[in-house]
C-alpha cells in the first residue's frame, strides 16, 4: 500500500512537467539517497505503462513531434542555440536565462533529444538567439521590421548566415525573445514547416493584465478552480514552482501584467507585512516580463493609516497615500499601480466625501505618477437611490468626467453595460470618452456561464464585443479600436481579464476551460485573431494534431458560447440567474432589496410580453450609443434578434424574422442550447480512444452534467414564462420533466466562487 502511494505521488509530479528548478539542494548521504531511488524505481517499474495526465502543462506540453520526418527536420534546423552577446549595453540576465530555459525545455521535449547551448554556432542548423544590442544579429534584419517589432515584439526568421541557413530570434529588447522564444516553440508544437518561416509580430494593446479576485484568506470571489493561487500564509519563506508555471503560462500569451487581490479590496494587503509577500511573488514574475498591481481600498488611510477621513482632497490623505506608493516601490520597484472598485457595491469612494471619480482617480494618480505607476478606475457602479435604469448609469456618471482625469488613469469599461452577462451589447461608455483612456474589462472566469461545470468557449463574445462598430466617429470606431489607443491616439491602452484560476491540478477547474485562458491572452496581445483560429490552436497545443481530435473538439468550443445564451438568456433575455451564486435560472427571484439586484426588474415579463423597453419610448439606453447604432437597435424592425429583448418589451406574438411567433421562438431558443450540449456526448465519445484516459473522462463526466444543467434551465424558464404567456409549448420543444415549483424549490449550497456563501 505504501509503494502504491509514493508511485501515485511521483507519477503525479512527473505528469507536470514544468521547468527543472535551476537550483538543487541535496539533503542525506548518497547512501540513504540512492536506496530512495532504487525503491521509488521499483514502486514505478509495477506501474502500468500507460499513464493519465492531469492538465498541469496547459498548452506548454512539448511532447515529441509525432511525424518522424518533421521531427528530424527540426533537428537538422535547430540543431544549437547560440545565445549572442550583446555588443552595447549589457541586458538583463533573468529574463534571458528565462527564454534560453524555456528553448531549452521546449525543444528537449519536442525533438527527443538535448540541444545544446553554444556562443557560437558550429553546426549548420542553429538557432540564433539575442536583441538588436548585438550588430552582428541586428545587421540581420531592416528597419522596417525593428519598427514592427516595437518595444515588446519579436522577429522569427530563416535566414542565411554566410551561406548556411540559420532559424534568427531578434527582438529590440529581452522581453520580446522571451515572447518570440514561445512563438517558435508554438510553431514547433503545431507542426508547422521551418522553410521560409517569418514570423514579426508585436502586441497591440501595451498592458495585458489578469485580475485576481483571490482573497487574503485563499477564497476567490467567482473563482471555480479552488483556493487562490497564493498561500500568502506561507509567503514570503516559501515560493511554490508553481508561481513560477503560472509566470511561464502568462508569458507565453504575452500577459505582462496581474492584478493579485480582488477588487472588493481588503487595505491589509498595503502593510508592510503583506508588501514583503507581494515583493516575492514579483520577483518570481519579473523574469518574465510580468509586473504586479494591487487593489487599493479607497477608505485604506482610515483603516490602516489612523486618518479621521479618506477625503481625495483633505492634505493628510495626500500625505499619506504619497507615503504609501514610497513604501511600495521600495518594496517592489517595478510596481504597475492600483485597480480601484469605488462607490460601487458598497464599496468606499470618493462620493462618500461628495467628490467624483475624477477626484479619486486623480489623488492616486499624482502619487504613482513619479513612479511611472498607473491608476486604473473601475467603471462598474450603480446607485440604488438612482431609480433609472441601471444599464444607464455607468454612463451617467462617467460621461461627464471625460478630460478629467490625469494622463495614467485609465478607466476600466465591462464589455457590457450590466455585469458580464451571456451575451450583452457592447457598454455605451465606448467611444464616448475620447480624451480617456479606455481598458476593457472582461471576465474569464464564467461567473454567469455554469462556473467550471460548464463548457463556455469565450473567444467569440470577446470578439463579438471588441470587432463591434461604436460609430463613435463614423465606421471604422470599432471597441478593439479604442481600448487599444489606436481610435483616440492615446499614449497609454489595457486590456484585463478576470481570471478563472485556481489551486485545482489543472489550474482552471474544467479542462477545457483552460481555453478561456488561452484565448484571452491571444486576443490581448492581438485582438483581431478569429475565435476559430485560436480554438483549433490551443487544440492542438493542448490535446495533439490529429484531425479525429482537433475537428470535433474545436467544433464544440465554437458552439458553447452560443449554447449557453441559447438554454439560459437567449434573445437578449438577461440577469435570470439566481441569486447569490448565480449558477441556476431563477427568472423568478423578486424579493432581494435592491430592485437592479432581481431578475424581475430586467425581464418584465407580464401578461403582454417580455423584455425591458430601453428605446425611445421607455428608459432610452439606446440613446447612450452613436446615432447610427441607436437608430438601429432602437427599431424593433430592425433590431438584431441577439439584443432584442434587452431593447424592446415585445407582446408574446409578435412575428420574428422567422416567421414564429415571439413565444415559439423563446422556447426553441432554449431547446436548440440543449440539443447543441447533447450532441457533443457522441462527438466526445468518438474521441475516447485518442485522448488520455484521466482528461477524457473527467471532460465526459462535466459535458453530462452540462446537459442536465441545459435541461434544467430550459423547464424552469419556459414554465415560469408560461406563467405569463399563457401559450403552449411548441412542436419541437421537450415537455419539462417537473413542474414549476420543483424549480423553484432547488437551493444550491456551497457553490464555488459564491461570496455569499456560509
Amino acid at each position: 500500500m505504501r509503494c502504491a502511494t509514493v508511485s501515485s505521488a511521483s507519477a503525479g509530479r512527473s505528469s507536470a512537467s514544468a521547468l527543472p528548478p535551476r537550483r538543487v539542494r541535496r539533503h542525506g548521504s548518497s547512501v540513504g539517497a540512492l536506496l530512495g531511488l532504487v525503491a521509488v524505481l521499483g514502486c514505478l517499474l509495477s506501474l502500468p505503462a500507460a499513464r493519465g495526465e492531469d492538465g498541469y502543462r496547459l498548452w506548454l506540453r512539448y511532447d515529441p513531434v509525432v511525424d518522424p520526418a518533421v521531427r528530424q527536420a527540426y533537428v537538422e534546423a535547430l540543431g544549437e542555440i547560440v545565445i549572442a552577446e550583446p555588443t552595447g549595453p549589457e541586458m538583463p540576465a533573468a529574463t534571458l536565462a528565462a527564454a534560453r530555459d524555456e528553448l531549452v525545455h521546449g525543444l528537449r521535449g519536442l525533438l527527443g533529444t538535448d540541444v545544446p547551448v553554444r556562443p557560437t554556432a558550429t553546426a549548420p542548423g542553429a538557432l540564433l538567439v539575442g536583441t538588436t544590442a548585438n550588430a552582428a544579429l541586428l545587421a540581420l534584419v531592416t528597419e522596417t521590421d525593428l519598427r514592427a517589432a516595437g518595444p515588446e515584439g519579436y522577429i522569427v526568421r530563416q535566414v542565411k548566415v554566410d551561406g548556411r541557413s540559420r532559424i534568427l530570434l531578434l527582438a529590440n529588447h529581452e522581453v520580446g525573445v522571451l515572447y518570440g522564444a514561445f512563438a517558435l516553440l508554438r510553431h514547433l508544437q503545431l507542426g508547422e514547416p521551418l522553410t521560409g518561416l517569418n514570423l514579426v509580430s508585436a502586441p497591440r494593446i501595451q498592458r495585458r493584465l489578469l485580475n485576481h479576485w483571490d482573497n487574503l484568506n485563499r477564497t476567490v470571489e467567482r473563482g471555480y478552480a479552488g483556493q487562490s493561487l497564493w498561500d500568502w500564509f506561507i509567503l514570503p519563506d516559501y515560493l511554490s514552482p508553481r508561481y513560477r508555471d503560472y509566470a511561464r503560462a502568462c508569458a507565453s500569451l504575452g500577459l505582462n501584467g496581474t492584478v493579485l487581490t480582488n477588487v472588493n479590496a481588503n487595505a491589509l494587503v498595503l502593510t508592510p507585512a503583506y508588501l514583503e509577500k507581494v515583493a516575492a511573488l514579483a520577483g518570481v514574475f519579473r523574469p518574465y516580463g510580468i509586473r504586479v498591481y494591487l487593489t487599493a481600498r479607497f477608505s485604506a488611510p482610515k483603516e490602516i493609516g489612523g486618518l479621521p477621513t479618506a477625503d481625495p482632497l483633505d492634505a493628510g490623505v495626500k500625505r499619506w497615500w504619497r507615503a504609501k506608493v514610497d513604501e511600495i516601490y521600495r518594496h517592489v520597484p517595478d510596481f504597475g499601480g492600483f485597480l480601484v472598485k469605488a462607490n460601487s457595491e458598497g464599496q468606499p469612494g470618493p462620493q462618500d466625501y461628495g467628490r467624483n471619480h475624477a477626484d479619486g482617480a486623480n489623488l492616486l494618480a499624482d502619487v504613482l505618477a513619479p513612479h511611472n505607476g498607473v491608476v486604473i478606475w473601475r467603471a462598474f457602479v450603480y446607485d440604488a437611490n438612482v431609480p433609472d435604469d441601471r444599464a444607464k448609469q455607468a454612463y451617467t456618471e462617467f460621461r461627464p468626467l471625460d478630460g478629467q482625469f490625469r494622463d495614467n488613469v485609465i478607466v476600466q469599461v465591462k464589455n457590457g453595460p450590466i455585469d458580464f452577462m451571456p451575451r450583452e451589447p457592447f457598454h455605451p461608455l465606448f467611444g464616448a470618452m475620447p480624451r480617456t483612456p479606455l481598458c476593457a474589462e472582461l471576465q474569464i472566469t464564467q461567473e454567469y456561464l455554469g462556473g467550471a461545470a460548464n463548457l463556455a468557449f469565450l473567444a467569440p463574445m470577446w470578439s463579438e464585443v471588441l470587432t463591434a462598430d461604436t460609430q463613435a466617429a463614423g465606421p471604422g470606431s470599432t471597441v478593439g479600436r479604442v481600448v487599444d489607443g489606436s481610435f483616440d491616439l492615446h499614449g497609454i491602452s489595457m486590456i484585463a481579464g478576470v481570471a478563472n484560476l485556481g489551486s485545482d491540478r489543472n489550474w482552471t477547474g474544467h479542462p477545457l476551460a483552460q481555453a478561456n485562458w488561452y484565448a484571452f491572452g491571444r486576443l490581448a496581445w492581438d485582438h483581431t485573431l478569429p475565435p476559430a483560429a485560436i480554438a483549433n490552436e490551443w487544440t492542438r497545443l493542448t490535446y495533439g494534431n490529429a484531425p479525429a481530435v482537433v475537428a470535433p473538439l474545436t467544433r464544440m468550443l465554437l458552439e458553447s458560447r452560443e449554447a449557453v445564451v441559447n438554454y439560459e438568456m437567449p434573445l437578449g433575455l438577461h440577469h435570470l440567474m439566481a441569486e447569490g451564486h448565480h449558477y441556476g435560472p431563477g427568472p423568478w427571484v423578486d424579493h432581494l432589496p435592491r430592485a437592479d439586484w432581481n431578475s424581475v426588474y430586467y425581464h418584465r415579463a407580464d401578461a403582454q410580453g417580455i423584455g425591458f423597453d430601453r428605446s425611445a419610448n421607455g428608459s432610452n439606453g439606446v440613446a447612450q450609443y452613436a446615432t447610427p447604432v441607436a437608430q438601429l437597435w432602437g427599431d424593433p424592425a430592425r433590431c438584431p434578434d441577439e439584443f432584442l429583448l434587452w431593447f424592446h418589451h415585445l407582446p408574446w406574438d409578435h412575428r420574428m424574422r422567422s416567421g414564429r411567433t415571439l413565444w415559439d421562438e423563446i422556447c426553441l431558443h432554449y431547446q436548440l442550447g440543449v440539443d447543441t450540449v447533447r450532441a457533443w456526448l457522441p462527438l466526445w465519445a468518438g474521441v475516447q480512444d485518442r485522448v488520455d484516459a484521466e482528461r477524457w473522462a473527467h471532460v465526459d463526466a462535466l459535458l453530462r452534467r452540462q446537459e442536465q444543467d441545459a435541461r434544467t434551465w430550459r423547464d424552469a424558464c419556459i414554465l415560469y414564462f408560461q406563467t405569463f404567456a399563457r401559450r403552449p409549448i411548441p412542436n419541437g420543444v421537450e415537455q419539462p420533466e417537473h413542474h414549476l415549483e420543483y424549480y423553484k424549490a432547488i437551493q444550491l449550497r456551497y457553490v464555488p466562487g459564491d461570496p455569499s456563501a456560509k
